[in-house]
């Protein structure tokens, strides 16, 4: 009886133990998954950081450091690809399936997948099952910047580039205006004009729009602003056109007042030089321009107040000091080539002239085409029932007296990035 009495109790004590182990058990369990679970959010904070970082490589052009940079963002993040034990993978893609396969530009790169993992090591499982770690793993998708493409680049390096005024408008369809500048005075909108583009870029990083955008003057809330940006404009300029000879300055002087001629080149793809400028139209003269290239060996390309003016496919090259003056009053109706080695350019300037390109308008003055004037200010004023569809590329832009310009990309006049990359996924 004392024997059996002195065994009371024991399996009490067992059973404490095996719940202590058991307890034990659940308690090793229950931090090795809350471990695991806290690495699963740092993975995932990796591959976000890896995915953005890659896709803002990819989206300033910079394709051969996307794996670089997300590799590094990772590290910094507690998930090592060079790390001595428990190296981190980082793994880029492009992501399939959804709507991963093209940008709303339809750029295929539009999008990379960031994988990061690497193996966890455990606390207590090991010793119940011998798995000494886990992987832990995440994945996420992040999309490139949104960039625009130049339509209006001006490449002054100090100074006002872009100066508005007086109810002029400026409308870049689906582009945006480049400025080189780096001076705080870089853009001026003032007398009521209006700027509505998809992006402004300045070089400037001190642009001060509060005092350079008033006197009614206004920016559209959705042009997209970026002060500072790290390279300016600086598009290739078209080949110069060869020729053997130079005409008469002035075609029109064998014609007398009212009279209705053409004059220019014999074919779409010929050219033809004139020595000292070219006069066309005084006297209500009307004249067509024939297609093809016209170049001006110096003085001026002179459109005359009074003349009604038509052409399709023309390109005028300057060279030699030449320049260009629409007068006011004047009604050109000319446009670019549209295919060809000028196609889409109307106008070209050479580098070293620094002549004001002067397009003063008439009621009904219409001219299409990129202007390429690198060394000079380009000016268009009056005629509010002008049309100006024009990319241009010029040291300034001048716009008053209710003059339209509507810009859109038809040339690589430069790209910018205008936003961030983003988490998709």
């Amino acid at each position: 009886m004392t024997m059996r009495n002195g065994e009371r109790g024991q399996a009490t004590i067992m059973m404490a133990i095996f719940m202590g182990l058991v307890m034990m058990g659940f308690l090793g369990f229950a931090l090795d998954v809350g471990y695991f679970f806290q690495q699963k959010r740092q993975a995932q904070v990796a591959a976000d950081a890896a995915a953005i970082a890659a896709a803002e490589e990819y989206s300033a052009g910079n394709s051969t450091n996307a794996q670089g940079a997300a590799n590094a963002i990772s590290a910094l993040n507690g998930f090592d690809p060079n790390a001595s034990t428990n190296a981190a993978s980082v793994v880029l893609a492009q992501p399939t399936g959804g709507n991963y396969s093209t940008s709303s530009g339809g750029s295929p790169s539009a999008w990379v997948q960031a994988t990061v993992s690497r193996p966890v090591p455990t606390f207590f499982l090991g010793a119940f099952n011998g798995q000494r770690t886990m992987s832990v793993l995440a994945s996420a998708i992040a999309g490139e910047g949104e960039t625009s493409p130049t339509c209006i680049c001006l490449e002054g390096s100090t100074g006002q580039d872009l100066n508005m005024s007086n109810n002029a408008k400026l409308n870049a369809s689906g582009c945006g205006v480049t400025v080189n500048s780096s001076s705080s005075n870089a853009v001026g909108v003032v007398g009521s004009a209006v700027l509505n583009a998809l992006s402004l870029g300045t070089v400037s990083s001190s642009w001060n729009n509060s005092s350079n955008i008033n006197n009614n003057g206004s920016i559209s809330s959705s042009t997209d602003i970026v002060l500072g940006i790290s390279s300016g404009c600086n598009p290739t300029l078209p080949t110069a056109p060869t020729w053997s000879s130079c005409t008469s300055s002035d075609p029109a002087s064998t014609y007398q007042g009212g009279a209705s001629f053409s004059v220019g080149p014999a074919s779409s793809t010929s050219t033809i030089c004139y020595s000292g400028g070219l006069t066309i139209g005084s006297n209500g003269q009307t004249v067509t321009l024939n297609p093809g290239y016209y170049v001006i060996n110096g003085g001026t390309l002179h459109f005359e107040s009074g003349t009604q003016l038509g052409g399709s496919g023309v390109f005028f090259y300057l060279t030699n000091g030449a320049t260009m003056t629409v007068d006011n009053g004047a009604n050109p109706k000319i446009s670019a080539p549209t295919s060809g080695t000028y196609q889409n350019v109307l106008l070209y300037q050479v580098a070293a002239d620094t002549n004001t390109l002067n397009f003063q308008g008439g009621s009904s003055t219409s001219m299409s085409g990129i202007v390429y004037a690198p060394g000079a200010n380009v000016t268009a004023a009056n005629g509010s029932s002008s049309s100006y569809s024009m990319s241009v590329v010029a040291q300034s832009l001048t716009l008053a007296g209710g003059a339209t310009v509507a810009a859109t990309s038809t040339a690589n006049l430069g790209t910018m990035n205008i936003s961030s990359a983003t988490l998709r996924q």
